[in-house]
């Protein structure tokens, strides 16, 4: 059958997302705030791991996403608003 498999990246100032989801369901997400990956999977199913290392490429992301935030934020600052 086919599966739908997601992944969030995101980004503002103050905050960022990180996620992994497969057929709706959410397999693993960074926690910023408490600095690690954290797979909610329920106990009663086999557990999927992913790769060490997960957590650290989700932070190297965040700096990229808000340097590119920054970029087109200058960028677009000169272009005049059309209704």
């Amino acid at each position: 059958g086919l599966h739908v498999d997601l992944s969030i990246n995101g980004c503002s100032d103050s905050d960022g997302e990180m996620m992994y989801s497969l057929d709706g369901e959410e397999l693993w997400f960074a926690d910023f705030i408490n600095h690690r990956g954290v797979e909610p999977m329920p106990s009663f199913i086999d557990h999927i791991s992913y790769v060490e290392g997960a957590y650290d490429t989700a932070v190297a992301n965040q700096q990229i996403c808000r340097s590119n935030l920054k970029k087109i934020r200058e960028a677009m600052k000169d272009i005049p608003l059309e209704n």
